[in-house]
């Protein structure tokens, strides 16, 4: 286990980088090897692959996305592809695999390590929070800390003009980010894709918030949320129901990935990436490194895949509750 390699793969996360730097940076404490992969398994492919000290990880813990880049990869998904991308590593003497990225790279990773019994780790990055067998992954905290100050900003002008804002976020199969960013930022509604509120119960909703004197309201809407078919068809039955609102809708879009991790995600993104290259020098592989109740742990990588996270039904509560 002298030589270990890092990539990141999927959809770039902020903390990645911070994760990046603690795996190259664990390895020159343990006097190993490190080598970084760029564009994710499309560059293993290509052979894009270079030596890492200490040094070349310098100033970027701060930094969101991620210096090594990320790229899709249909190479990888073929037997072929997987046979070069094992024939690189073997040309470099590496030994073991770090891959940062969500439950698509840990399956690709999985299918890997099975043919080749090559050595896999895998640390969560992906803003979704939506990954089994760890309470966060890196990127969920900054992720919501973002939506949070947006809404904010957008508060401010739906009050100036007595505005019902409908705030798409990410979340297409998950309803976290709506969820604890419509919380922190006092939203009247959240709708999720887990959790099929309806339309009735949103227009009973408003019209309740309105008799009790509100002149503006923010709904939060996960991208997914199957209330109705997207969020500005959505917007528009409310306008048409409710008249006396003022409707506008706002889609935050790829911002909620970008900006600087939060010392949240820097700090778990650290210990993620020692862990990680602390699991494979006792021999651990196969495995994704996570979090539960602040104690990291090992998941095998064959369980990431096929469970996804319960969404929390008291957080729905307090939205009630909080929401009159």
């Amino acid at each position: 286990m002298k030589r270990i390699a890092v990539l990141t793969s999927g959809g770039d996360a902020p903390g990645m980088n911070a994760a990046v730097r603690a795996v190259v940076r664990a390895c020159a404490f343990y006097n190993l090897e490190c080598f970084i992969i760029y564009k994710g398994y499309q560059g293993l492919i290509e052979n894009s692959i270079d030596k890492a000290n200490a040094r070349r990880v310098n100033n970027i813990i701060n930094k969101g996305g991620t210096i090594l880049k990320s790229a899709r990869s249909s190479d990888f998904r073929t037997s072929s592809g997987r046979k070069k991308a094992y024939n690189n590593l073997t040309k470099n003497k590496i030994k073991s695999l770090v891959v940062i990225g969500g439950d698509g790279s840990f399956n690709g990773a999985r299918i890997f390590q099975k043919e080749f019994n090559f050595p896999v780790i895998g640390i969560p990055g992906t803003i979704d929070n939506d990954i089994s067998g760890t309470q966060y992954t890196i990127g969920y905290d900054t992720a919501i800390n973002t939506v949070i100050q947006v809404i904010d900003k957008i508060r401010d002008t739906a009050i100036s003009h007595n505005r019902l804002f409908f705030i798409e976020v990410m979340g297409r199969d998950a309803g976290h980010i709506a969820l604890h960013s419509g919380i922190g930022a006092g939203a009247e509604e959240i709708l999720i894709p887990e959790e099929d509120r309806g339309l009735k119960k949103l227009l009973n909703s408003l019209k309740k918030s309105e008799k009790t004197g509100k002149a503006s309201s923010i709904v939060v809407v996960a991208e997914g949320d199957k209330t109705g078919k997207n969020v500005f068809e959505l917007a528009s039955y409310v306008e048409k129901n409710l008249p006396d609102y003022e409707v506008r809708v706002s889609v935050l879009g790829h911002m909620q990935r970008g900006g600087a991790p939060t010392c949240f995600d820097r700090v778990l993104a650290s210990r993620m990436g020692v862990f990680a290259v602390e699991s494979l020098i006792a021999g651990k592989s196969s495995v994704m490194v996570g979090i539960e109740n602040n104690q990291l742990k090992l998941t095998p990588l064959e369980n990431v895949t096929k469970i996804k996270s319960a969404t929390n039904k008291d957080l729905l509560r307090l939205t009630d509750i909080l929401s009159i």
